[in-house]
């Protein structure tokens, strides 16, 4: 679990720093079975992420992560947000500007 709270720390933080990042403002809140976390940067880019354990003390113990980052483009100044659910089922991203399969 601790190696899982460090990775996607470590993650948000590769993420936000594209050179000097400025960090704006930065909360983080961990509980035994349960974290939240937002950073945003001077740039722009945003990062949000509330995480909980499932069934816990099983054998089918798993992290559900939902969350959601953001920046603007340097060249068009457009924003762009992924918003995603990491869970059993994989890391599942949605936004306007990711591909989406053909219904077949």
């Amino acid at each position: 679990m601790k190696f899982l709270i460090v990775f996607v720390a470590l993650f948000a933080m590769a993420v936000a720093r594209p050179n000097e990042a400025e960090i704006v403002r930065q909360d983080v809140d961990v509980a035994p079975e349960n974290w939240s976390s937002n950073l945003e940067i001077r740039d722009g880019t945003i990062i949000v992420q509330e995480g909980v354990l499932k069934n816990v003390g099983t054998e089918h113990e798993a992290a559900v992560v939902h969350g959601s980052f953001s920046w603007v483009d340097e060249k068009t100044g457009e924003r762009f947000t992924t918003n995603y659910v990491a869970d059993e089922n994989g890391y599942q991203p949605q936004g306007a500007h990711l591909p989406v399969a053909p219904v077949a």
